[in-house]
């Protein structure tokens, strides 16, 4: 009965220091397909680096977006800029309760963010995305429509800032378009 009791409590270890572990540590094998600036009114917010396990961007495989800041800015800035490009990239199309949901989410996942500070999301495809502060797993969010509107603020061609999702995604002039 011991041996059994000691067995599961290594094996709750185990669990429990994977699902906090780094998200590199997820994705193995992930290389940076591309990475650009995010600036506001000439003043430079983040650099972003998309990780991919492939030569693209794949949303039927998972990938990272990490963000590391060069300005302070405070969570309840995050949460709302993330909802309002959300919310205009789906047309109108989130309801109330989905909009107070994704909010109570994106509250539990972020911080406020001082220069050098890097979060990055992970892409799960069917399952939803984790939330990483500094390395250390913040949120883990089980909505796939959630995981895919909160990265097409990047990656969707009607992304806010074009180039920037054109350096993310690897793309040279040639291939600008595609």
């Amino acid at each position: 009965m011991v041996h059994r009791a000691r067995w599961t409590c290594l094996c709750l270890l185990i669990v429990a220091f994977s699902a906090t572990a780094d998200w590199r540590s997820q994705l193995p094998g992930a290389q940076r397909l591309g990475a650009g600036e995010f600036t506001w009114f000439g003043l430079r917010l983040y650099t972003a680096q998309l990780w991919t396990l492939g030569p693209a961007l794949d949303w039927n495989r998972p990938f990272a977006l990490e963000l590391l800041y060069h300005r302070s800015l405070s969570k309840d800035t995050l949460v709302q800029a993330s909802l309002e490009e959300m919310h205009r990239l789906n047309a109108g199309g989130i309801a109330p309760q989905q909009r107070l949901a994704w909010t109570q989410a994106l509250e539990a996942a972020f911080v406020d963010v001082r220069p050098g500070m890097r979060i990055t999301g992970l892409y799960l495809p069917g399952q939803g995305c984790r939330f990483y502060v500094e390395g250390e797993l913040s949120r883990e969010i089980t909505d796939p429509t959630f995981a895919r509107a909160f990265f097409a603020i990047w990656l969707d061609p009607r992304a806010r800032d074009p180039q920037l999702r054109q350096r993310l995604l690897g793309l040279t002039g040639s291939e600008r378009g595609r």
